[in-house]
């Protein structure tokens, strides 16, 4: 009987703790300080984090064609230049722009 009380209760307290795990935003909390060339080439899209919330520094946020991130500032010219890139490859031959970079 106390078996089975306790078997209960460890249920129940460990239902309780999964069900209040706080779900954290997916933001960058460092910068890289340089990328690779071969990464700079593979970028196909950037998004941009604004601070607010748990996300307290400003981020450009580059996503590789293996699905590789890397966390940039913003304020950095080669960042600058590596959004224009990925915008230029991919408004070429395009009439309308590509949203690939939305906001949070």
């Amino acid at each position: 009987m106390r078996f089975n009380i306790l078997f209960f209760v460890l249920i129940v307290s460990c239902l309780c703790l999964a069900m209040a795990q706080v779900n954290y935003e997916d933001c960058c909390l460092t910068y890289m300080k340089k990328m690779r060339h071969r990464s700079k080439k593979h970028a196909v899209g950037y998004r941009l984090q604004i601070t607010d919330g748990s996300c307290n520094i400003p981020a450009v946020i580059f996503t590789t064609k293996r699905g590789l991130v890397f966390c940039t500032d913003p304020r950095e010219s080669w960042v600058k230049d590596l959004m224009m890139h990925v915008d230029k490859k991919h408004n070429k031959g395009s009439c309308l722009p590509l949203m690939h970079h939305p906001l949070f």
